[in-house]
């Protein structure tokens, strides 16, 4: 009986110690999986804290990734504001963005838009959240796109942009008309400068 008490013992002590393995990054992760506000607070409140940017080792997802994907613009919001790096891509070369706009989920296109997301960053097949959203028929995407300036022309792995996309045979004319509603007067289209300007 007092060798099952020590053991019961052993392990309620094990379990706290086997808590401090985990790094805050992956208690961050988990804490914005699992919704809980004041778990990622606390962590992210840590003098020199870094977590906002953590990725999981097996997808190299961050926590901007988890809550696009589940369509919370309550939690994108918070952790661009928190310092959440909308560019930084998963193993898949996945940005927020371009995971939002495969989806549709348009509010969360517009928050990562504002917080600082590159809208001509393509994925490992090459194609751009633009692509993604001629590829849907999602016009108010593309809309959203094109006034933050993603490049219609910008190809693909096989060679295609958006505007070939939508000028395919079986694609809807307004999805082409949208795209060249967005050239300016002199034909080029909207320019874009990414990085700080002087």
């Amino acid at each position: 009986m007092i060798t099952i008490l020590a053991a019961i013992a052993g392990l309620a002590v094990a379990v706290p110690a086997a808590a401090q393995f985990y790094s805050d990054s992956v208690l961050f992760l988990k804490a914005v999986k699992d919704r809980n506000g004041t778990d990622a607070t606390d962590l992210l409140n840590k003098p020199g804290s870094t977590v906002v940017n953590s990725r999981d080792i097996t997808s190299g997802e961050t926590g901007l990734h988890v809550v696009v994907d589940r369509r919370d613009l309550t939690w994108t919001r918070w952790l661009i504001q928190e310092g959440g790096n909308p560019n930084i891509a998963d193993n898949r070369g996945r940005t927020p963005l371009i995971a939002a706009a495969e989806i549709g989920f348009l509010e969360g296109v517009e928050a990562l838009i504002a917080g600082g997301a590159r809208v001509d960053v393509a994925n490992q097949t090459g194609e751009t959240p633009l692509i993604a959203a001629v590829h849907s028929r999602n016009t108010q995407l593309m809309e959203i796109l094109l006034r933050a300036g993603a490049d219609p022309d910008w190809a693909d792995n096989t060679g295609r942009s958006a505007r070939d996309y939508a000028a395919l045979r079986g694609v809807p004319p307004r999805i082409l008309s949208i795209i060249d509603s967005t050239q300016t007067t002199d034909g080029a289209a909207a320019s874009r400068v990414y990085g700080p300007v002087f």
